[in-house]
């Protein structure tokens, strides 16, 4: 997986001088707030299940930028909630009428994680979470093939695992490298003009990012 260059990433900067050596003071406390920007990149992992035509959903991968906030109740222990914005082009790859486009649709796919920062009064401290997200897909584009007249998406609910790291550059600036995996299933209906067409399709994206953030 390419993506575990997040952890390499991770790796060496551990290795940097200081990274382990406490401040004066932890960074971190009950209630602190940390407010990041990050550009992350949304790489959707298809599975999916046609009905009539066969075939393979392909939903391809986007550039975006995100806002996420993070409320500590402990140094150690935090709740983090992100919000982006996302947009996809869709296919039917290999169905009986062979690759069709299926047009395109935003996601709004906020995600609530709870956190565990392994060294909060470190300036590299790495972390872990896990948690929920609630994925609502609206701006639908439809295809532009005459036979299809309608698509629809459900919005729906599904699980989050996260792993990253803040690194502090200076005063209450952070660097940081975020990667999450979300587990997301929409069922996606197609009107035709020969009747309905349904695809069970599991998303499941990589969400793998990099920004800064500040300490409140």
């Amino acid at each position: 997986m390419r993506y575990s260059t997040l952890f390499l990433a991770a790796a060496t900067v551990s290795l940097l001088p200081g990274v382990s050596l406490a401040d004066d003071a932890s960074p971190f406390q009950a209630g602190s707030v940390m407010l990041r920007a990050r550009a992350i990149d949304v790489d959707p992992q298809v599975s999916s299940a046609v009905s009539v035509i066969n075939g393979s959903v392909h939903a391809g991968n986007n550039l975006v930028p995100e806002v996420d906030g993070s409320y500590f109740f402990t140094p150690n222990v935090a709740a983090e909630l992100i919000a982006a914005v996302t947009y996809h082009t869709v296919k039917d790859v290999n169905s009986a009428a062979g690759t069709l486009p299926l047009g395109s649709v935003r996601l709004l796919p906020p995600t609530l994680t709870a956190q565990w920062h392994f060294l909060p009064e470190a300036k590299f401290n790495p972390y872990v979470g896990a948690g929920i997200n609630y994925t609502f897909f609206y701006g639908v584009k439809g295809s532009t093939v005459p036979i299809i007249y309608s698509t629809h998406y459900s919005d729906n609910v599904g699980g989050a695992l996260q792993a990253g790291f803040d690194y502090r550059l200076s005063g209450n600036w952070f660097l940081n490298v975020d990667a999450k995996k979300l587990f997301l299933h929409t069922d996606v209906t197609l009107g035709t003009k020969v009747g309905q067409v349904k695809a069970s399709v599991d998303l499941d994206p990589w969400i793998v990012g990099a920004g800064v953030g500040y300490k409140f």
